[in-house]
C-alpha cells in the first residue's frame, strides 16, 4: 500500500475561494474585513509565517497590516497597542504571532485581545465556547485539519482518533473537534508509555509534538489516515514533520506531507475567521 498524499495547498486554494466569495459580499456592502498581525523580534520562522498570512489576506482581498515590534518591547506597550487595535473599526481580527519573548506573559496578551477579534481562537471565552460546541473562532490548525478530512471524505463518526500532543494550540482543541464529530478520541503525549500500542489502534492519527520523525511505520495501523502537524528544521535546512514520511507512507491510506500539508490550511482558516469576524461585526449573515 502506498498512501494518497493529502494536498494541503490544493485544498487551501479551494477553501480560500469560498471565503473570497463571502469577503466580496461584504465589500459590495462597503465593508472591508481587516486583520492586524503583531510580531515581536526577528525569529525567521515567525517572519515567514506572518508573510504567508499577509499574502493569503491579499489573495482573498482582505485589508491587513503588520506591527513589527522590537524584542525588548515592554509588556505594557504591547498591551496598549492591542487595546488600540481592539477599538479600531477597520480591524476585525487581531493575531499575535507566537512565541513571545520570555518577559511577556502569553496568557495576559491573548486575554487582552477582544474576544470578538480573537481570530486565532485562543481567548478563554473562545476556548470555552469550543468546549461547549459553540465555537465562533475555532483554532486555525485544528479547523484546517477538519476541513481537509472533510475534503477527502474521511469518515470520523465511530472512528478511533489518536492525537499525539496536548498543546492548547493543536492537541486539546483537535481532540474536542473530533469528539464533536462522534469520534472516539485518545490523547497521548511524548511521555506516554507504550505509545505504539495506542497509535497502532488509530484510524485517524494526528501528530503535533515538535519531535522530528517521532512516529515510525510501526506506530501506524495499516490503512490509517495520518495528519502530521509538526514542522521541524534540521541542521541541513530541510523541513520535516513529526512523522517519518518515507516509512509511514507505505502503511497509511492518506498522509499529509511537510511542508505542503497542514500549514497552508492553518493560514487559510485564519482568513476564514477574519471574514467571520467582519460578518459578525457588521451584522450581515453570509447569505444576506
Amino acid at each position: 500500500m502506498t498512501a494518497k498524499i493529502i494536498d494541503g495547498k490544493k485544498v487551501s486554494g479551494i477553501v480560500r475561494e469560498e471565503w473570497k466569495v463571502r469577503a466580496d459580499r461584504l465589500k459590495k456592502k462597503g465593508i472591508l474585513p481587516g486583520l492586524a498581525v503583531i510580531i515581536i523580534g526577528d525569529n525567521p520562522a515567525s517572519k515567514l509565517y506572518v508573510n504567508n498570512k499577509i499574502k493569503a489576506c491579499h489573495e482573498v482581498g482582505l485589508h491587513s497590516e503588520v506591527h513589527d515590534l522590537p524584542n525588548d518591547i515592554s509588556a505594557e506597550a504591547l498591551l496598549d497597542l492591542i487595546e488600540k487595535l481592539n477599538e479600531l473599526k477597520t480591524i476585525n481580527g487581531i493575531l499575535v504571532q507566537l512565541p513571545l519573548p520570555d518577559h511577556i506573559d502569553d496568557s495576559k496578551v491573548l486575554g487582552t485581545i477582544k474576544k470578538d477579534k480573537d481570530v486565532d481562537g485562543f481567548h478563554l471565552y473562545n476556548v470555552g465556547a469550543l468546549m461547549t460546541g459553540n465555537a465562533v473562532f475555532p483554532p486555525c490548525t485544528p479547523f484546517g485539519v477538519m476541513r481537509m478530512l472533510a475534503y477527502y471524505n474521511v469518515p470520523i463518526a465511530g472512528q478511533h482518533a489518536v492525537i499525539v500532543g496536548r498543546s492548547n494550540i493543536v492537541g486539546k482543541p483537535m481532540a474536542i473537534m473530533l469528539l464533536q464529530e462522534d469520534a472516539t478520541v485518545t490523547v497521548c503525549t511524548s511521555k506516554t508509555k507504550d505509545l505504539e500500542k495506542h497509535t497502532a489502534n488509530a484510524d485517524i492519527l494526528v501528530v503535533a509534538t515538535g519531535r522530528p520523525a517521532m512516529i515510525k511505520a510501526a506506530h501506524v495501523k495499516p490503512g490509517a489516515v495520518v495528519i502530521d502537524v509538526g514542522i521541524n528544521k534540521l541542521e541541513s535546512g530541510k523541513l520535516v514533520g513529526d512523522v517519518d514520511f518515507e516509512g509511514v507512507k507505505d502503511v497509511a491510506s492518506l498522509i499529509t506531507p511537510v511542508p505542503g500539508g497542514v500549514g497552508p490550511m492553518t493560514i487559510t482558516m485564519l482568513v476564514a475567521n477574519t471574514v467571520i469576524a467582519a460578518e459578525r461585526d457588521s451584522g450581515y449573515a453570509p447569505d444576506d
